[in-house]
């Protein structure tokens, strides 16, 4: 890979990172009144997938999707604005965090359904297949998604119509507080259920941003080619609270041990040494970075707060169904 790519890779890393660290510390403000489900520790799959993508290729997302949001373009004093609940938020301040879009990056959009925007992303990528459109659709889900009927019909409608779309399913081991021993038999392999499927099917490593970037190229390779639809897994980890600003470690689901040794494999740290050890990047440069993210993120915040509420009149606009008329 060239250093542009390297850094740029970096980059997007770290602006995820500065951002939900600011979001974190002001949240006890109270000023945001939305729940926020932070992705500290997830960022390379975001940022490694969505680095493959072209601006008119579609992604879709679930709860925790800050980073995929950021990854693919979407706009930072938009998405701030939303988690303040204001109008000048993305979705008008009605939806916050965990309902943001973007439409002119293509991010369709995220929602708290778990596996809610699986068979919407299919939907969509069937949609672009009818067009003629050479668009590949990601759809980013939770590992806790691939217990939900719509993950199985959804791949088998993707293989049977050789679909351009891309699942990417990210493993942080935990739904809400409930650990993947629980929830999933230890013979269970995704891939191998996925494949049964009919479907190409790759696992990486979810805390290594060039592994992540290497495996969703080649997927992406076999949907732009025509081959049909793809299936790609990441274990990772989350470093903050499932949904929340803070820490959890205290409430005993999960070891400190396991957090501890999660933190030493940080995406953004790991890549930072290799990137400085390698001179393909220098402490001035990583540093610039910083200040600059912060500046934007200052912004951001300063917009979302100088920005109005929306007005009450509105709060039946931009739904689906008419308000109905007395007779």
């Amino acid at each position: 890979m060239d250093k542009a790519l390297l850094k740029k890779l970096y980059y997007e890393m770290l602006r995820i990172r500065l951002v939900e660290e600011n979001l974190a510390s002001l949240y006890s403000e109270q000023e945001m009144r939305c729940p926020v489900h932070l992705c500290a520790g997830q960022e390379a799959i975001a940022v490694g997938v969505c680095a493959n993508l072209k601006t008119d290729d579609y992604v879709m997302s679930n709860h925790r999707s800050h980073g995929h949001f950021l990854a693919k373009g979407g706009n930072l004093n938009e998405m701030m604005a939303e988690i303040y609940g204001k109008e000048t938020g993305c979705c008008h301040g009605k939806g916050g965090s965990m309902h943001l879009v973007d439409l002119s990056v293509n991010y369709l959009g995220s929602t708290p359904i778990v596996a809610g925007t699986i068979p919407v992303g299919t939907g969509v990528a069937f949609g672009t297949l009818l067009k003629g459109e050479k668009k590949v659709t990601v759809v980013f889900l939770g590992d806790a998604a691939t217990e939900e009927g719509v993950f199985y019909e959804s791949l088998n409608f993707a293989s049977l119509k050789k679909l351009p779309v891309l699942f990417v399913s990210e493993n942080n081991f935990y739904s809400v507080y409930s650990p993947l021993s629980v929830r999933q038999p230890h013979e269970r392999d995704n891939l191998t259920i996925a494949k049964g499927h009919g479907v190409y099917s790759d696992k990486g490593t979810g805390n290594d941003v060039l592994d992540v970037y290497r495996v969703a190229e080649k997927a992406i390779k076999h949907i732009r080619d025509g081959k049909g639809p793809a299936f790609i897994c990441f274990d990772t980890y989350r470093f903050r609270e499932h949904c929340g600003p803070n820490y959890d470690n205290k409430l005993g689901y999960r070891l400190e041990s396991e957090y501890e040794e999660w933190r030493k494999r940080c995406p953004v740290v790991t890549f930072e040494k290799k990137l400085l050890q390698k001179k393909d990047i220098d402490q001035e440069t990583i540093d610039t970075y910083k200040n600059k993210i912060q500046s934007e993120m200052d912004e951001a915040v300063l917009f979302a707060k100088n920005s109005p509420f929306p007005k009450v009149s509105e709060v039946y606009t931009d739904v689906y169904a008419e308000e109905k008329k007395n007779d």
